[in-house]
């Protein structure tokens, strides 16, 4: 038998659909620079890190010497407190840190490009403490073209810059 030729499928009404074969494309996600990722890291620790651990030292452990006698207890008080502020305002303020704020930066979720849940921002941070004694996470985002680093991989999220950041407000006296 001969096979039935497709004008003909075309001509009579038997219009067959044809299936694309074209590659699925994904958006340009725009990752944050390495530059603008540092200084946020830096301004998140001075605002946030710094006082967090002062109070430790001095107030809740008494001074300095009771506070190195016992460094992993102070760094447990420390850390604990600078998560869950840290997880707060990730979640609160749509993915952004004070520091991430000040250079317009935010966190998403890599697969659907929208605010992480609360789980992932809080598995993401506690990576990033992790992570932070392993040299090679360090150094990872600087051989990546997005700028990622392990605990971006882990927690499946990533940092971009915002096309849309929220507006400040500016104090303006009466005129």
């Amino acid at each position: 038998m001969a096979k039935k030729q497709r004008f003909r499928d075309t001509k009579q009404g038997n219009i067959t659909e044809i299936k694309s074969k074209t590659k699925t494309i994904k958006p340009k996600i725009p990752f944050a620079s390495v530059g603008a990722k540092s200084k946020a890291f830096l301004t998140d620790i001075f605002m946030l890190f710094m006082p967090i651990i002062y109070i430790v030292i001095y107030i809740v452990m008494g001074g300095l010497e009771e506070a190195s006698e016992q460094k992993l207890l102070s760094w447990a008080y420390a850390l604990i407190p600078y998560l869950l502020i840290l997880t707060l305002f990730m979640y609160k303020d749509e993915g952004r840190t004070p520091g991430a704020r000040a250079q317009k930066l935010k966190i998403i979720d890599c697969t659907t490009l929208e605010k992480p849940s609360l789980f992932v921002i809080l598995f993401r941070n506690i990576t990033f403490i992790l992570t932070l004694i392993i040299p090679f996470s360090w150094l990872m985002v600087f051989f990546r073209k997005d700028n990622r680093t392990l605990h971006d991989f882990l927690s499946n999220s990533c940092l971009i810059v915002d096309s849309n950041p929220p507006k400040s407000p500016i104090y303006k006296p009466n005129e």
